[in-house]
């Protein structure tokens, strides 16, 4: 399978730290040994695993998760095009989660050894790499809060909230649009909500005016009302917190 365009959409998030040459580019891009496919549902990489590769997501969505006893799972983190699933594994050498495909997911497979000599001997890569450990970090902070702290409403909001910056960081947003792969379950299962509550919580969303749902497609009809009724602050995500910030000020008459 072609590898071509496979580091794309990390060039593009990697690029809001700091501007990566020709040079770095190519390296990541020859890093990529060959892509792999799977089907919504199925495991990527399984709690336990020790791989022999990174991974790279290219095209559709996955969830960090671990599985509950009771049967049930706590997602932990959406990966979406541009995000690498375990870099961390190349110090740790086992996966303490599972990734799980969300949707068709297309990845990328990059060799360990190719990981740690890039951050061996690439400074800028290094940094680059590091910083988007410190973004993903950033985020689990946020979504602890989120689910500990936030009510219902306010909850999703700032998740959609989060997820246009996103997905606009790595071009796959639409003005205030994007496409949310997601089942309702899904969204409870990383909320912490029944699926009732979640089906509720949606409605009252679209009911305020704040957003419209259209199949998997997500508008955010007003984002500087859902920007205040979520008090969101894009700091923490690191992309284009100037953009959303100009938004969210009172419009001088």
């Amino acid at each position: 399978m072609t590898t071509d365009g496979c580091c794309t959409a990390l060039i593009r998030k990697l690029e809001h730290f700091k501007k990566l040459s020709d040079e770095d580019k190519e390296l990541l891009a020859n890093s990529v040994a060959k892509t792999v496919e799977f089907g919504p549902g199925s495991d990527i990489i399984t709690q336990g695993d020790q791989p022999d590769y990174v991974h790279l997501l290219v095209d559709g969505w996955a969830g960090r998760y671990k599985l509950l006893q009771d049967g049930g799972r706590n997602i932990m983190a959406f990966l979406i095009p541009g995000d690498l699933c375990d870099v961390n594994v190349a110090l740790l050498e086992e996966m303490d989660h599972s990734i799980g495909a969300l949707s068709a997911c297309k990845v990328a497979l990059i060799p360990l050894a190719t990981i740690r000599t890039l951050m061996d001997e690439n400074r800028t890569l290094a940094r680059a790499l590091w910083w988007g450990t410190l973004v993903d970090e950033a985020v689990l902070r946020e979504w602890l809060v989120t689910v500990g702290s936030r009510p219902a409403q306010q909850r999703v909001g700032h998740l959609i909230c989060e997820m246009l910056i996103r997905t606009d960081a790595v071009g796959l947003a639409s003005g205030n649009s994007f496409d949310l792969p997601l089942s309702q379950q899904e969204l409870a299962d990383t909320m912490g909500m029944s699926l009732v509550h979640m089906n509720r919580t949606l409605q009252a969303l679209r009911s305020r005016e704040l957003i419209t749902t259209n199949g998997h497609k997500v508008m955010v009809d007003n984002l500087r009302a859902l920007t205040k009724f979520t008090a969101f602050d894009p700091l923490y995500l690191h992309q284009q917190a100037h953009k959303f910030r100009s938004l969210m000020q009172p419009k001088v008459l």
